[in-house]
């Protein structure tokens, strides 16, 4: 991961407040999380666009934490003519269709049990860990699996957060 400055943090930083709000809410659906990302520019690293990051994550109430899901596909299915989608959920590409009916039974009770979409950082899990973590999750009391969410989003935020800063604005689309 990079920690200085690149083209990418520059144009971010550069960018029209609605161009890089468009851009975060691209990173994650929050509009709570975007304004304060928005709000602390520029930033002089990376890292320091992380942090900004994290400490967002870290105040997001319930509501914000909801809009933040909303914004992810179940896992195993991911969003039509969605790169990110997809390159985020490679791990089940390859899934047998008896993971994948697994992943799709256990997807929809919890979100009985708890709400919304099964949140997990997909990037470089395969389909047999996100069917374990599922199994292991669906029995947390709600509390603690806002907490998870919370911590997830905020690895899902970070690489994609680095995807922004790392790549040229032709590679990002």
């Amino acid at each position: 991961m990079t920690s200085g400055t690149t083209p990418g943090l520059t144009r971010f930083n550069t960018s029209a407040e609605g161009d890089a709000l468009a851009a975060l809410h691209e990173v994650c659906a929050s509009s709570a999380w975007g304004s304060k990302i928005l709000a602390q520019r520029p930033y002089a690293t990376a890292d320091a666009l992380f942090r900004a990051s994290d400490a967002a994550m870290a105040e997001l109430t319930a509501e914000d934490l909801a809009e933040a899901m909303a914004g992810h596909p179940p896992i195993g299915r991911p969003k039509e003519g969605d790169p990110t989608s997809s390159r985020e959920q490679s791990g089940m590409a390859g899934a047998s269709a008896e993971l994948r009916a697994a992943m799709l039974e256990l997807n929809l009770a919890y979100q009985d049990t708890f709400g919304h979409v099964f949140l997990i950082c997909a990037t470089g899990r395969t389909g047999e860990q996100m069917l374990d973590a599922i199994r292991e999750r669906i029995g947390n009391p709600p509390e603690q699996e806002r907490e998870i969410v919370r911590t997830e989003l905020g690895k899902i935020n970070r690489i994609r957060l680095t995807r922004l800063v790392e790549t040229t604005e032709e590679e990002n689309r």
